[in-house]
C-alpha cells in the first residue's frame, strides 16, 4: 500500500512539473535575482566538485570570467541571456565532457518554432565556411562572408561555446556547428525573420548578396539531412551498430587498414567486447602471417566508448608496457551540493543512496594530497599492461580528425606517441596529454532548471612528451591534411589519398 501511494505522489509531482512550464520560450523574461542565485550556485559547484576547473585555466583567468559573468547578469533580461552566460562558463573550462542543457520544456518550445532560423547547413571546407546544399538561392560551395551584417568569422567564434572541446581546441567545435548551425545561431542571436547573406561563389572574387526567408526549426534539420556532404560526414553524427564499428582491409601485399569507428563495445565482461577481442586476435595474426609492413589505423570518426576496448587495441600497436593513465584524481570525498544533484530520485530520498556512491569514491580514490583524492597503485587504471602476442611493430599511419574524442582521443594520443607512428589528418578535439573523463556527474540549477554536466576524474594520459603536441590543444597531426574543395565537390577522401601516396613514396625511397 505504501509503495502504491508513493508512486501516486511521484506521478502528481510529475504532472505539476510538466504543466507548470508549458509553452515557455527561451526569450521570456527571467528575473535577475534568480540569475544571481543560480550563478552563485553554479560557481560554488564548480569550485567544490569539478576537478577540471583549473586544468587549462588559471585561478586568475577563472576569477576574471566570473567577474564578467556577474556584470553580464546585470545587463541581462531573458532566460536566453542567462543560458548563454552559463554556457560560456561551461565551455571556458575546456573539457569536451562538459555540457549545459536547457530543460525539456524549452527544447520542445524551440522545436515547435516555425520561423526565425537560418534555412541551410554550412560547412568548413579548405579554410572557408561554405553553403553546404544544392538547389538553394545561394550556389553550392559559395563562401559565406557575412550574415545580417555580421562577419561570418565572428559568428563562428560566437557559436563555438555550444560545443565543448578539450583545452582551447577550435577544430572540434566545427563538428557541432556544421550540424547545428541554425539552432546555435538562434540561441545566440535570437529569432530573425530574414537573413541577408554576403557570399562569394566558388571561382569568383566578387561578393554577392541574397536575402533568405527564415525557416522553422524542423525545416532546418530537414535540410541538414539533405546536405551535400551527407555521404562524407554523416559518420560524425551516427550511432554505430556493432557490425559498423570496426573493420580490416588489406590494400596490397605490404599495406592494410584497421578502421575503428567507436569503442562502444561494452565492458570487459560483455559479449560484444569479447567479439572485438577475437577480431583483433584474428587481424593481427593475419598481419603477422602476411608480413604487412604498413598499417593505416583510421579512427577519424571515433568519439569514444568504454574501457578496456581502447587499451586492448593499443596493446596490438605497441612494444612497450603501458598504463591507462599516470595519475587520476577527483575533487571531493563526499558528493557536494547533493540537493542540486541531477537525479531522477526526489531530493528527499537522495541521501539514502548517496552513501554507496561516496564509499565507491573512497575506495577508488583513497589517497588524499592537498585537497585532491587520487587513485593508488591498486587501481585498474594503473595496472601495467603488456603488448599483445602479435603486436604490430611496422610503420603505423594514424588517421585522425576533429571528431576524435574521449576514449578515442586517449587511444589516438597513445598511438601518436609511438616512435613508429606518423599521424595524418586534422587536429582532434580530444587532448594529447590528458582530459577529464570516466565518471559523468550533473546538477540542476534550482531557479533556471538548467542541467550542467562534467566528468569528475582528472586524468594524465600515459604518453611521451612531444614537441609538436601542445598541452591545451587537441592531438596535432604530423601532417595537417584538410579536405580540398575539389574533393569536397567530388566526395573524395583527401586524407586517405594522402596517406596512400605517402606510403608509396616511403616505399620507393627504400
Amino acid at each position: 500500500m505504501k509503495t502504491v501511494q508513493l508512486h501516486y505522489l511521484f506521478f502528481l509531482l510529475w504532472l505539476v512539473y510538466s504543466f507548470s512550464g508549458y509553452a515557455q520560450s527561451i526569450d521570456d523574461s527571467f528575473p535577475r535575482v534568480k540569475m544571481r542565485k543560480d550563478l552563485e550556485i553554479f560557481k560554488n559547484i564548480r569550485l567544490k566538485a569539478n576537478s577540471g576547473l583549473y586544468k587549462y585555466r588559471t585561478e586568475k583567468e577563472t576569477d576574471s570570467i566570473y567577474t564578467w559573468a556577474e556584470a553580464q547578469v546585470e545587463r541581462s533580461a531573458s532566460y536566453r541571456d542567462f543560458y548563454n552566460i552559463i554556457v560560456k562558463l561551461t565551455d571556458f573550462e575546456g573539457s569536451l565532457h562538459n555540457d549545459t542543457s536547457l530543460p525539456e520544456k524549452y527544447r520542445k518550445s524551440m522545436a515547435a518554432e516555425t520561423s526565425g532560423y537560418f534555412p541551410y547547413p554550412v560547412k568548413p571546407v579548405a579554410g572557408k565556411w561554405v553553403l553546404n546544399m544544392e538547389g538553394a538561392e545561394i550556389p553550392l560551395g559559395a563562401e559565406i562572408v557575412s550574415v545580417n551584417g555580421r562577419p561570418f568569422g565572428d559568428i563562428i567564434a560566437d557559436l563555438g561555446k555550444y560545443y565543448t572541446t578539450d583545452g582551447v581546441n577550435i577544430t572540434g567545435k566545427t563538428i557541432g556547428i556544421q550540424y547545428n548551425f541554425s539552432r546555435y545561431y538562434r540561441l545566440h542571436y535570437g529569432l530573425e525573420p530574414a537573413f541577408t547573406v554576403c557570399f562569394i561563389p566558388h571561382g569568383s572574387a566578387t561578393e554577392q548578396y541574397r536575402t533568405l526567408k527564415s525557416a522553422g526549426y524542423r525545416d532546418y534539420y530537414k535540410n541538414v539531412k539533405k546536405r551535400y556532404s551527407f555521404p562524407d560526414d554523416e559518420a560524425n553524427y551516427k550511432d554505430w551498430e556493432e557490425d559498423e564499428m570496426y573493420s580490416f582491409t588489406v590494400i596490397d601485399s605490404i599495406t592494410a587498414i584497421l578502421t575503428v569507428n567507436s569503442f562502444s563495445m561494452g565492458g570487459k565482461h560483455s559479449a560484444s567486447h569479447k567479439r572485438y577481442v577475437h577480431f583483433l586476435d584474428s587481424v593481427f595474426a593475419s598481419v603477422k602471417q602476411r608480413e604487412i609492413k604498413n598499417l593505416i589505423v583510421d579512427v577519424r570518426y571515433n568519439g569514444g566508448g568504454t574501457d578496456p576496448n581502447d587499451l586492448v587495441t593499443y596493446s596490438y600497436l605497441t612494444d612497450r608496457n603501458f598504463q591507462e593513465n599516470r595519475q587520476a584524481w577527483v575533487s571531493f570525498r563526499k558528493v557536494p551540493y547533493l540537493r542540486y544533484a541531477y537525479s531522477k530520485t526526489p531530493a528527499f530520498l537522495r541521501p539514502l543512496g548517496v552513501g554507496k556512491y561516496n564509499r565507491m569514491l573512497r575506495e577508488e580514490f583513497p589517497l588524499e594530497k592537498e585537497g585532491r583524492f587520487y587513485e593508488d597503485e591498486t587501481s585498474e587504471d594503473h595496472r601495467v599492461r603488456s603488448p599483445a602476442k602479435n603486436a604490430f611493430t611496422g610503420n603505423i599511419y594514424l588517421l585522425i580528425s576533429p571528431r576524435v574524442a574521449s576514449a578515442g582521443s586517449l587511444f589516438a594520443a597513445m598511438v601518436a606517441g609511438n616512435p613508429n607512428t606518423v599521424t595524418i589528418g586534422e587536429e582532434a578535439m580530444g587532448g594529447y596529454y590528458g582530459h577529464n573523463g570516466h565518471t559523468p556527474w550533473g546538477y540542476i540549477l534550482p531557479k533556471s532548471g538548467l542541467a550542467t554536466f562534467f566528468s569528475l576524474v582528472n586524468l594524465e594520459q600515459d604518453v611521451p612528451e612531444k614537441t609538436n603536441q601542445v598541452y591545451n590543444r587537441g592531438i596535432i597531426p604530423d601532417y595537417n591534411v584538410p579536405r580540398s574543395f575539389e574533393d569536397y565537390l567530388e566526395h573524395k577522401d583527401t586524407q586517405m589519398a594522402f596517406v596512400l601516396e605517402l606510403i608509396r613514396k616511403n616505399n620507393t625511397l627504400k
